[in-house]
């Protein structure tokens, strides 16, 4: 492709500089220029693109990686580039090269653009020019494109005619077989897909052989995908079919001696037993589930555990309670105090979700002394994941009964060495305090939160404001003039700087939520008191605290009261304090 033919016309001229930059040794100038090669094709329009800039990108395919991967993603997009539907096949050489690389990535993009332009393809153009592709694909010398050819046989297999479909069944069968085992892990990981589009009529006799010699590979790589493609397999086969073509590999993956194979197993069961139906978990399932919640690896029982009320709830409903009680319930209790932290955070991320499907009586017998356990653990990320799923429980059994043992995990919590542990409980107290009610609170846990508002870390005293706010919102302005207002205002007066700070800070939040007459009443009297403070950066804080009250201050007020506070302010000897004096001043309200 010449450049003089591209500068004949003076407006191609930029077109010809971004071709020359395709051949450029600088890799940054040929990664701009394929990036633009939607720019170049447009300005050479449909046939030129065709036949000389395809060929030219066909024949210069060894380059960089990044500038592989940019034009990989590029050729998805061409279509209409090239002429539409009808001449979509051009990108095919291209793209097949670019299948071949050595870079994984470079290779799963092209992957992703040729099954992108395959629906492009009318049927005769998938039968003469897309089929042999993959064919050649799937025989190549390298298994890297044997490993690209996997991921194109579901999208051009229910087009074929019946002569080539059995050929790319016997092409992917060849795949399950491959010597690599990058290969065969290529061709497990779309062995469901590849199931769906072979649909009933060849599944028994060809895609179950597959599975079956997949999942009982040598390399438990192999095996772990192929658990993936169990789930698909499942969902298409009648429930007696299933059960004798595929449990029996389930079950033996369940049991597998990879930790890996299980793992994913316990990862993908929910899926499982939706695909099989009720009859069959009930059978072989619920056994296959007590085992992995009992696994010997730490990594499958927090697989396993994080399933349990998934897993439960998708019980048949005239079995359930007695399935949960008998064999589930039995393994949850082990897992509480199990050995592994990750494995008991798990489990407290769902085990309160188990209240409202197992009822008030049974959660009051068997689930609630778990609870307690969990939250008296050692772990706090353990007592998080129960005192954040607190209203599961509350609406089954009532806060009173779960209270008298909830409220020293949250004092304990409260009280911990680190200070982010401090910082989540801070952040669910809005939620505990909208379940525990306004008595329950201010008996039990008011005093805990004005105390986090003289916390030593600066993070904990912000999160406690703020807090405040919410608990105003929750509970009234009206409960913040008994409970609230009075502490905050006596922080003015403590001796250290940081609490009489953290008193402004308080009040900033407390004037939105409890509204004008409140604020001026209660809270403005005091901010005017701190304006002479020794303190130079409690006294910028008044300046920023008043200029936040401007705007729900009454006019007259604003002017009699917060004014000349602000005009002395602004005549301080330090420079911080005039500056937020004159910003306040320089506002609406003043």
């Amino acid at each position: 492709m010449s450049t003089a033919e591209s500068t004949g016309d003076e407006s191609l001229y930029p077109i010809a500089v971004l071709i020359d930059e395709l051949r450029n040794e600088d890799v940054q100038l040929r990664l701009n220029s394929v990036k633009k090669l939607s720019t170049i094709a447009l300005a050479l329009g449909v046939e030129r693109t065709r036949n000389e800039l395809i060929p030219f990108l066909t024949e210069t395919i060894y380059d960089e990686d990044e500038v592989l991967l940019a034009l990989a993603e590029q050729l998805g997009n061409f279509t209409k580039l090239v002429g539409g539907p009808e001449f979509v096949y051009c990108l095919l050489p291209a793209l097949e090269s670019l299948a071949q690389v050595e870079e994984t990535v470079v290779r799963d993009k092209a992957v992703e653009s040729l099954r992108t332009i395959s629906h492009q393809h009318s049927t005769a153009d998938l039968e003469s020019h897309f089929v042999p592709l993959v064919k050649r694909l799937a025989s190549g010398d390298w298994f890297t494109s044997r490993t690209s050819s996997c991921g194109l046989f579901a999208v051009c297999y229910p087009r074929c005619n019946d002569k080539l479909k059995a050929e790319l069944r016997v092409n992917f069968r060849n795949l399950c077989q491959d010597d690599t085992p990058m290969v065969r892990r290529a061709a497990a990981s779309k062995l469901g897909e590849f199931a769906k589009a072979v649909g009933s009529e060849h599944l028994k006799s060809e895609v179950i052989p597959m599975f079956v010699e997949l999942a009982g590979d040598e390399q438990d790589s192999v095996r772990l995908l192929a658990v993936e493609a169990c789930v698909s397999i499942a969902s298409l086969l009648p429930q007696a079919d299933t059960e004798a073509l595929v449990m029996p590999t389930l079950k033996h993956c369940a049991e597998d001696q990879s930790w890996r194979v299980r793992y994913m197993v316990a990862d993908h069961f929910t899926e499982l037993q939706a695909a099989v139906g009720p009859e069959i978990t009930t059978v072989d399932l619920v056994p296959a589930f007590q085992s992995l919640l009992k696994d010997c690896e730490a990594e499958v029982r927090a697989a396993a555990a994080q399933k349990v009320k998934d897993f439960c709830q998708n019980l048949a409903p005239a079995t359930r309670e007695t399935q949960i009680v008998t064999n589930i319930l039995p393994c949850v209790t082990e897992l509480v105090s199990d050995a592994n932290q990750h494995v008991k955070s798990a489990l407290a991320g769902v085990i309160m979700g188990l209240s409202p499907i197992l009822g008030k009586n049974n959660t009051v017998e068997h689930l609630l002394p778990l609870f307690l356990t969990q939250l008296k653990d050692e772990c706090p990320e353990v007592r998080l994941n129960i005192i954040s799923n607190v209203d599961c429980v509350n609406e089954v059994i009532g806060i009173q009964q779960l209270s008298q043992s909830l409220l020293p995990a949250i004092v304990e919590l409260a009280e911990d060495t680190k200070w982010r542990v401090r910082l989540a409980i801070i952040n669910y107290m809005p939620l505990l305090a909208g379940q525990l009610g306004v008595e329950f609170f201010d008996e039990k846990l008011n005093q805990l939160c004005m105390t986090w508002l003289v916390d030593h870390v600066f993070a904990i005293r912000e999160a406690a404001t703020l807090n405040l706010k919410k608990l105003v919102e929750k509970f009234g302005a009206e409960w913040a003039q008994n409970g609230v207002i009075p502490k905050v205002v006596a922080m003015a007066r403590d001796q250290n700087y940081l609490h009489r700070m953290t008193c402004l800070f308080c009040i900033n939040v407390l004037s939105e939520a409890c509204g004008p007459e409140m604020t001026v009443k209660l809270m403005l009297p005091t901010v005017l008191g701190m304006a002479g403070d020794r303190v130079a950066n409690v006294r910028f804080n008044v300046a920023k605290t008043l200029q936040r009250m401007g705007p729900i201050l009454d006019s007259s007020v604003a002017q009699t009261q917060v004014k000349p506070v602000l005009d002395k302010l602004n005549t301080d000897t330090d420079f911080d304090v005039k500056f937020y004096a004159s910003e306040a001043l320089a506002g609406e309200a003043f």
